[in-house]
């Protein structure tokens, strides 16, 4: 189970986060891979990242462990292209081999365990089609990161150990970029085809 301060909850949902995502993240997303027409999204939080995957794609797939924060992206996302699902990615009941692209943004540190995000790489490999693309983004460790995170789930992913972790769960063509500076890393994956 995950969980998050309330602090952390309201920047999530402040003016000043969606301007990093549509400045920041938006530009990466366009040039680095194609999502194709059918994306699943983990872990959307309050949903800035779901309005961006919208305009990128045809469908999104949203799946968000919170069962407040899930209600509320429903309510607002109704017929905009979008399913929100009440769950864990990693147990909830989804269709293996559909999905072209799946995305996960700032929310790995919020699994609880080192063991449980490998079982959700696991998992995000299975519900994707043969040829998809796993893409997302985390910050990397800190002081500051953790103090911001007091009674947070927070589990930080090494960059450093991810490509191995990501090849262990059955992913190819893996590239992990750390940003200088910018405390965050980014990465793309691939399902295989065969």
């Amino acid at each position: 189970m995950t969980s998050m301060n309330q602090y952390h909850l309201t920047f999530l949902t402040s003016p000043e986060w969606a301007e990093t995502l549509r400045t920041r993240l938006l530009p990466w997303l366009r040039d680095t891979v194609e999502l194709g027409d059918d994306v699943l999204e983990v872990g959307p939080g309050p949903g800035l990242t779901t309005d961006l995957l919208l305009e990128l794609t045809s469908h999104v797939t949203a799946v968000e462990i919170d069962a407040e924060l899930a209600r509320k992206l429903a309510a607002r996302l109704d017929g905009a292209r979008a399913t929100v699902v009440h769950g864990d990615a990693s147990t909830v009941d989804l269709e293996p081999d559909r999905y072209s692209a799946a995305t996960c943004f700032t929310m790995l540190h919020h699994v609880e365990s080192p063991e449980a995000q490998d079982r959700l790489f696991a998992r995000i490999r299975q519900l994707l089609r043969p040829g998809g693309v796993f893409v997302g983004a985390d910050s990397v460790a800190s002081d500051e990161l953790r103090d911001f995170h007091v009674d947070d789930t927070y589990v930080p992913v090494d960059p450093d150990t991810l490509e191995l972790r990501l090849t262990a769960a059955g992913f190819t063509d893996i590239t992990v970029i750390r940003a200088p500076g910018e405390g965050h890393f980014r990465f793309t994956a691939r399902r295989p085809n065969a």
